[in-house]
């Protein structure tokens, strides 16, 4: 007599080939069609699984675990950060979450550098221009944007994504600083060229500062009033890390009120909410959540999550575990 064959509950629809190699694995159940679950459906599909594949939209904790029931073994997430996840609630009950480092960098290091050409060459605003129809012609003061050359890069967390998105700025001809809870490597800091950087003065003299932190207690609202008011009247912010991390309130009195010069955001403090005194805004290029968004990185995502349950499910262990 075969034993059953495990479950495998993946709660959005992810790349195709992870599907696929997730069935290969065991008995997969996705909603059809592909949505959203509320905390409750999610928990009464989930029931009796051994594994699930979850989204930075869902909850993840000791509740869905305890619905899940005794042969939960692995929850991996589609995503890097984790903020969503109550880690220690699962290594608690002896499930294994996991996440998808590294694949997105280059994704999302090129989407935040998109960011920052389109709110300092005022894309945007050229191209809702021509979208309105609106007579135009071309003199020398027209729409004019602010170069980078011999500006400083200003990043909040020179992780892997902090740095590919150095890298990109050194060759648009700019200087790199950075602050963080610790210094980056020495062949790093050579690399980049980056000089380390309390926060205050980092934000004091940055003409861009570039949020790549993780969303933490301490890192909420990193980026509120106060300290938008020590950034340069000509810096910009941009943020693809976490909406939390901003005061979106804050931010656009600061737009409106010319406090920056202008900003560009990929993430929302209650996505996908956006504060409504940004929309009105020329000065700041919004993108909704599309960092990671490129057919190769989010197939590389999923099949991580895929390769992280199969692992697990076969007794290996998984590729890239979250400790609590």
């Amino acid at each position: 007599m075969t034993s059953a064959r495990p479950r495998i509950v993946v709660t959005r629809a992810i790349a195709e080939p992870a599907m696929d190699l997730l069935r290969e694995t065991g008995d997969v159940w996705r909603p059809e069609p592909d949505r959203q679950l509320p905390a409750e459906e999610l928990h009464t599909a989930v029931a009796g699984a051994d594994a699930i594949v979850s989204t930075l939209a869902d909850r993840v904790d000791g509740a869905l675990a305890d619905a899940a029931g005794r042969r939960l073994r692995v929850i991996a997430s589609v995503a890097v950060g984790y903020d969503n996840a109550d880690v220690r609630a699962l290594a608690d009950r002896g499930v294994v979450f996991t996440n998808t480092p590294g694949v997105l960098t280059d994704a999302t290091a090129d989407l935040t550098f998109g960011l920052l050409l389109s709110v300092t060459r005022r894309l945007g605003e050229g191209e809702r221009l021509l979208r309105a129809r609106r007579p135009w012609r071309f003199h020398l003061g027209f729409l004019l944007g602010t170069g980078l050359q011999g500006k400083t890069l200003g990043i909040v967390g020179l992780g892997q994504i902090g740095q590919a998105v150095a890298r990109r700025a050194l060759a648009f001809g700019m200087d790199i600083a950075y602050t963080g809870r610790r210094r980056a490597p020495a062949d790093v800091e050579r690399e980049l060229r980056a000089r380390h950087l309390p926060f205050a003065e980092l934000l004091r003299t940055a003409d861009v500062v570039s949020l790549h932190c993780p969303l933490t207690p301490e890192t909420r609202h990193l980026i509120d009033a106060e300290a938008l008011a020590t950034m340069k009247p000509a810096a910009y912010l941009l943020n693809t890390t976490r909406g939390p991390v901003v005061d979106e309130a804050a931010l656009a009195r600061a737009l409106r009120e010319g406090v920056i010069a202008g900003a560009g955001l990929d993430v929302f403090e209650r996505e996908p909410e956006v504060e409504p005194g940004l929309l009105d805004l020329d000065n700041v290029a919004l993108a909704p959540h599309l960092g990671s968004a490129t057919v190769e990185t989010r197939t590389e995502m999923a099949l991580l999550a895929a390769r992280n349950v199969v692992s697990v499910l076969r007794g290996e262990g998984p590729i890239t575990e979250v400790k609590a």
